[in-house]
């Protein structure tokens, strides 16, 4: 049998020995790369700021990029933009397309309203048209009215009946106040809750104090974070506010916001969306909310392009309601 020279073959160069060294090479390398990628890991650890007592969670990308976070935090807590953004649509026309539904105690709809509406604002005075619209079940009564509380709700703030002048989107230095009783008030009460989450809301029995976000009592129970994230293609701040994990039996009976998640503008620090996920039971009544809101900008001016909300609630001598609604506006126009 005749072999071949391993200097010529190259087997030599690569007997068990070398391959050993090329192995443990390879070995070593592993492990410089997991000790980066574990140190990396290491240096994005969150920080907590502490502001007047009350801690808040910023990321690294909030610390590495050296924000202005005290200032951001307050002009937060300080915001104004989204009610604002509603308040804006009654200076403007646009069009929406408009989606109700109700629903009985298993879920099942029982009346529906879908239609497409168009309002127009002239001479200081907004009307509206309803261009399409369906309707089933018991969602008005024979005169034309509401026999339900949500889409009363939903009619206040997208449809204009008849002609309504010398609105402005003005709400520095305005108090809202609940008044009126019956359906008007329930209403007046749901819109506290959705323009002002996160903020104490005079009025409202039982709860308007566990509502504020912000005070001295609501620093045990919750957690705040701030960061830095990419939202619909831009980079924005988004502050998440969440109940924390280990409160007790008594604590989480406090708790009415669930989770509220809102992105800011980076430069103008305006809302450019928010969720939030509010409840509570009392003697007296119960709620349960769901809202998404989504913003866009129409001559420079942020306004609502997208709202759905969730609703199950109940008030005492009323009956529950289980409803939801989607608002899609579009097509904005300056006054004219």
């Amino acid at each position: 049998m005749r072999f071949t020279s391993s200097k010529n073959t190259g087997l030599k160069n690569t007997g068990l020995k070398n391959t050993g060294f090329k192995y443990t090479g390879f070995k070593y390398i592993g492990l410089v790369l997991i000790l980066l990628v574990f140190t990396a890991k290491l240096s994005a650890q969150d920080s907590t700021f502490n502001d007047g007592g009350q801690n808040f969670t910023l990321t690294d990308a909030i610390v590495r990029n050296h924000f202005d976070y005290k200032a951001i935090l307050q002009r937060i807590k300080e915001d104004t933009s989204f009610y604002k953004a509603f308040k804006t649509l009654r200076t403007i026309g646009y069009s929406s397309y408009n989606h109700i539904e109700m629903k009985d105690k298993n879920e099942n709809v029982v009346a529906t309203l879908n239609s497409k509406t168009k309002q127009t604002r002239k001479d200081n005075c907004r009307t509206m048209d309803v261009l399409e619209e369906q309707v089933t079940g018991n969602l008005r009564d024979a005169a034309g009215s509401y026999n339900y509380v949500t889409p009363s709700l939903y009619a206040s703030l997208f449809f204009t009946k008849g002609t309504i002048c010398g609105e402005t989107n003005i709400v520095k230095g305005k108090v809202r106040e609940i008044t009126g009783s019956g359906i008007e008030k329930a209403k007046e009460q749901l819109k506290m809750l959705f323009f002002n989450p996160g903020k104490k809301i005079a009025g409202i029995p039982l709860i308007g104090n566990k509502l504020d976000l912000y005070d001295e009592s609501a620093h045990a129970l919750y957690d705040y974070k701030l960061d830095y994230v990419d939202y619909h293609g831009q980079l924005v701040y988004v502050f998440d506010v969440q109940p924390k994990q280990d409160l007790g039996f008594l604590n989480k009976n406090r708790i009415v916001v669930d989770q509220m998640i809102t992105w800011f503008n980076p430069k103008t620090l305006e809302v450019l969306g928010r969720n939030y996920s509010l409840s509570y039971k009392a003697g007296v009544y119960d709620f349960n909310v769901q809202m998404e809101v989504e913003m866009t900008y129409f001559n420079g001016v942020l306004v609502p392009k997208i709202l759905r909300y969730k609703g199950n609630w109940d008030v005492v001598f009323k009956k529950r309601e289980r409803g939801l609604f989607t608002a899609t506006l579009f097509d904005f126009k300056a006054a004219q």
